[in-house]
């Protein structure tokens, strides 16, 4: 989802001068975080994902038409409450038995600042399909490795939007934000 629109900022923002015009990379999950909060009461729920995916076809000669695509197993999600995160899975919220994946795919780039980007694209999660922009920095530029680091934020997310909503009785007393705010590091590695 957001770790496929941070690699397509390095596509922006060109990385190595002695690149080629055109490079792949596929996320690192090793070295990577999709992370969430969402605000309940008087706390805040942190939570990941732990399996996803993705890949940054970046031109270098003409950034726009860069790309970026990422899959999030949305059964991998983890709060650090089984509990908690079997009732998000269920049919109740996340319904990962029909909705298993989120997915999002870029659909223009744009530079803003010398290692930063915007990045255009559809998510699709919950079975719907909604535009978002995630906006990256860079953090670690690519070295002799091959890889490469990002920080990828963007807007909060309203779960209505996606219909993400529990019963409206649970709704009401649950005290849970209808924002879920999206905090992203991609790791990236040139692939093979």
């Amino acid at each position: 989802m957001t770790l496929q629109k941070l690699f397509a900022a390095a596509v922006i923002i060109g990385v190595s001068s002695a690149a080629s015009a055109k490079e792949s990379y596929r996320f690192d999950p090793s070295g990577s975080t999709i992370g969430f909060s969402v605000h309940q009461f008087l706390g805040t729920t942190l939570g990941k994902f732990t399996s996803f995916s993705g890949r940054i076809e970046v031109n270098r000669e003409h950034p726009e038409n860069s790309s970026v695509t990422a899959q999030i197993d949305v059964r991998s999600i983890d709060t650090q409450i089984k509990k908690r995160d079997d009732h998000l899975r269920s049919v109740e919220f996340f319904n990962v038995e029909k909705f298993p994946r989120m997915t999002f795919k870029s659909r223009s780039v744009k530079r803003t600042g010398s290692q930063s980007g915007d990045i255009l694209g559809d998510l699709t999660m919950h079975g719907v399909t909604k535009p978002i922009t995630l906006h990256v920095k860079l953090l670690t530029p690519i070295n002799e490795t091959g890889r490469t680091r990002w920080s990828v934020t963007t807007d909060p997310i309203t779960r209505r939007d996606f219909n993400l909503m529990f019963t409206p009785g649970a709704e009401s007393v649950s005290g849970i934000s209808q924002t879920v705010a999206i905090n992203i590091e991609i790791e990236a590695k040139r692939a093979q």
